[in-house]
């Protein structure tokens, strides 16, 4: 899975946590939704840990650096063209 596609569907599951959260303020009982909260949930932490293992660090909040340098400068921000799937140019990995 590229780049891209990771980070879109990383958007759109933290979305779909949001929204079920959200339901879920008003309805703590319904253990359908709570089992699709759960799942989205894991499948976002894995889908994360997975990118960051293998690109970096998408919050510089979760950014673990070593004590002589802050690595978090080196992997592109949220700001950048190679961060934003819809934004990516060519020479983006």
């Amino acid at each position: 899975m590229n780049t891209d596609k990771i980070l879109s569907r990383l958007t759109v599951l933290d979305f779909m946590a949001v929204d079920l959260a959200l339901y879920l303020n008003t309805h703590p009982d319904d253990k359908e939704v709570i089992e699709k909260y759960n799942a989205v949930i894991d499948e976002a932490d894995k889908l994360r840990c997975f990118y960051e293992d293998k690109i970096g660090p998408i919050y510089s909040y979760r950014s673990f650096s070593d004590k002589n340098y802050f690595s978090w400068i080196n992997t592109p921000w949220p700001q950048s063209y190679c961060f934003n799937p819809s934004l990516t140019e060519k020479n983006c990995q």
